[in-house]
């Protein structure tokens, strides 16, 4: 038994669940006398919506297949190898599932060892290899190509990547050592650093084959026929396939440098993933591939039995699985059809739900405000983004004219609101205004139809307890801006029933958002964790410490923004407000800020001005700050901050805000941009030690974001 064969059948035992990918060989006769062929197949037997992966009797299947036509290849019966995936799918990398089960480093060893040892056999044939990209490829689905003589890819491929920086790995079974070398350093980057710290941004296969990862481009329809038929004419020597030379100069250590600083704008040094992969990459600088995939190898096993991988795990799973199945969601056969849809307002917040509810749902949507020019500015709106989208390509004419034709705005809520199904109110956030709002649209629409509030902070509860039928009202707050970020915080306030809540997460799921359940508590779950976060970064900068320290404190968290940055973001005035509206629900633990106060009193968008391009203290600002005169450390800050917000999680879980810890991460993750690799908040918290240092206990069990016992 060799040694990858010995090395895969152990790692197997540690994968009890996995779903298994067969490796098929076919033969055929290659077009224009180019001669016998041999077609490798991956298919784990699933359709596409169960995508190929690599475990250890995966890889294992494999080996086989390739000891098949290597021996064929030796014996001179077979011209060429190709490899390809079932329809829609290459392959997408590892079997992550089994990747959370380990325990050991020398197991996660074996994992890299095995895949190199399986994968690198390609490249050491006696006949050329080819990889065929007829689908999604990602990971090691894109490595195993990597180490194919020749490739081709599909125009019709919707996703490929290397996603592993993302999720806390390093490209680790050949990707960060044979990619720089076949594209260069500064490409190699770009696909490897930049994509995947770009929230994981995925190529095309036109890019695939511009970057010079693909040889050829073919369309989707007949792709497998061109690809053989091209690889007919590669053997013949009708095609010759040249490939740019390499800069291994001061160009490649351009590009690291470069990965660097992108890593550092991206995880501030938290993250030890993108730092490795720039590690492996600058030295395969020499073409040392052997090398490579040692360092590779080392990396990936380091990398599985640290925290950020897990967590990396963690989010993935949540962003993927617990996202599609919210928890405490009742029976979705309970919701009711939605065949209009009504939305009160008709500013930025109410146009941009418009024209989402008008692209996801398809059905007429009618605007109300409280004159003519405020509606007509809103439906502007709406027609404006339907031109862009034309414009880009992204709709065609027909479709362009049929969504204009569904939007309207209206006056009076009689006309508009009488037949809607599902009625969305994102005016004023003040309760005065939105109870008198939902009187008169009670008034007017149909019994069945749901009254949903976009309130950021207010009490759903509240605002429905005047109505005839607050059982018909419900929570549905967006995060801006509405068409990126996923999360859609659904409030159940203390009368709200069942079928209104289904119909709101049947609407969510047509709407594409990722759709959590959240108590009727003040400023739900996400405004509630960062307004607490906020405030105490506030509060130091109140007492004395210096703006630059208080922000600087944050940055080992690897955030995608400063604090301050962020509150420019969401705007002074609704932090502002949400602060005093949980100072009026905690007084004990929410402060108002009297600086902040003064900087939205001055009219101020933000702390910052970028005059040099680099965010600095506005000199108007600074006049305006009152401070005392303690002054705390980076370290100290860091320590407060999350003291209080492990509190506030604490507290939030004790009041059932939401069923568990996973969705306060879900939340953080698809609401506020929180970093995969953090997985959300409460794995850091628990890494770090803050969770029993203030709670006495650790929010996730072992195993669950970490490495099992």
């Amino acid at each position: 038994m060799s040694t990858t064969t010995e090395l895969l059948k152990g790692a197997a035992e540690l994968f009890p669940g996995e779903v298994v990918t067969q490796a098929h060989v076919r033969h055929l006769d290659l077009p224009a006398g180019a001669g016998r062929f041999a077609l490798i197949t991956l298919d784990n037997g699933l359709d596409h919506t169960k995508p190929t992966t690599f475990g250890p009797q995966s890889l294992a299947n494999l080996n086989a297949a390739v000891d098949q036509v290597e021996k064929e290849a030796a014996e001179g019966s077979i011209t060429g190898i190709g490899i390809t995936g079932k329809p829609f799918i290459f392959a997408v990398g590892a079997d992550l599932k089994g990747v959370e089960l380990l325990k050991d480093h020398k197991d996660a060893l074996a994992i890299g060892k095995g895949g190199h040892d399986v994968f690198r056999r390609l490249s050491g044939l006696a006949v050329p290899t080819f990889a065929y990209y007829n689908g999604a490829a990602m990971g090691g689905g894109v490595e195993v190509g990597l180490h194919c003589s020749y490739r081709t890819v599909s125009k019709a491929l919707p996703a490929f990547s290397l996603p592993e920086v993302f999720l806390g790995l390093v490209p680790g079974w050949g990707g960060c050592a044979l990619l720089p070398n076949l594209i260069g350093a500064d490409r190699a980057v770009s696909v490897i650093i930049e994509n995947s710290l770009n929230q994981n941004r995925q190529l095309k296969g036109k890019q695939v084959f511009e970057l010079g990862i693909a040889d050829a481009l073919f369309e989707g329809a007949d792709f497998l026929e061109q690809s053989l038929l091209w690889t007919a004419d590669v053997l013949n020597g009708t095609v010759t396939v040249e490939r740019p030379e390499v800069d291994r100069g001061a160009a490649w250590d351009q590009a690291v440098a470069r990965g660097r600083a992108i890593a550092d704008s991206k995880v501030h040094g938290a993250a030890p993933a993108a730092y490795r992969a720039l590690e492996i990459i600058a030295a395969a600088k020499d073409g040392d591939l052997s090398a490579g995939f040692d360092a590779e190898d080392q990396a990936l096993a380091d990398l599985i039995m640290g925290g950020e991988l897990r967590a990396g795990i963690y989010s993935f799973n949540l962003v993927q699985k617990r996202a599609k199945r919210p928890a405490g969601a009742p029976d979705k056969n309970l919701a009711r059809p939605v065949t209009k849809v009504g939305v009160v307002g008709a500013g930025l917040m109410a146009s941009q739900l418009a024209l989402l509810f008008l692209r996801r749902l398809e059905v007429p949507v009618v605007l109300t405000d409280i004159d003519q020019e405020r509606v007509d500015k809103g439906v502007g709106y709406v027609h404006a983004e339907i031109e862009k989208l034309l414009g880009k390509g992204r709709i065609n004419q027909d479709k362009a004219n049929r969504l204009k034709a569904l939007v309207s705005g209206v006056l009076d809520k009689a006309e508009g609101f009488s037949d809607a199904d599902f009625i969305i109110e994102a005016v004023f956030e003040e309760i005065g205004v939105k109870q008198q709002v939902f009187a008169e649209v009670e008034a007017v629409a149909p019994a069945h139809a749901i009254l949903a509030t976009n309130t950021s902070s207010l009490s759903v509860t509240e605002m429905a307890s005047k109505l005839k039928n607050p059982e018909r009202v419900v929570g549905f707050h967006f995060f801006n801006p509405v068409a990126i970020l996923p999360l859609l915080e659904i409030v159940r306030g203390e009368q709200t029933d069942d079928a209104s809540l289904a119909t709101a997460f049947g609407v969510a799921r047509k709407l594409k958002k990722t759709a959590v359940l959240v108590k009727d508590a003040p400023a739900f779950v996400v405004n509630r964790i960062l307004t607490r976060f906020m405030g105490e970064i506030q509060n130091v900068i109140d007492e004395g410490t210096p703006v630059e320290v208080a922000e600087k404190a944050i940055d080992p968290l690897g955030l995608p923004m400063s604090p301050l940055v962020l509150l420019e973001l969401v705007g002074p005035a609704i932090g502002l407000h949400v602060s005093e509206t949980l100072n009026r629900a905690f007084p004990e633990r929410f402060t108002v800020s009297q600086n902040l106060a003064a900087v939205v009193k001055a009219g101020k968008r933000g702390f910052y001005v970028y005059d040099s391009g680099k965010p600095e203290l506005d000199p108007e600002v600074a006049a305006l700050l009152k401070q005392g005169d303690t002054v705390l450390s980076e370290e100290q800050v860091r320590d407060r901050v999350l003291d209080a917000v492990a509190q506030e999680i604490g507290l939030m879980l004790n009041e059932g805000v939401v069923a568990e810890a996973q969705d306060i991460d879900l939340c953080l993750i698809t609401g506020a941009g929180w970093p995969f690799h953090l997985g959300g908040i409460t794995p850091y918290l628990d890494r770090e030690g803050v969770s029993e240092r203030v709670n006495g206990k650790k929010f996730l069990a072992r195993g669950v974001a970490s490495v099992p016992a």
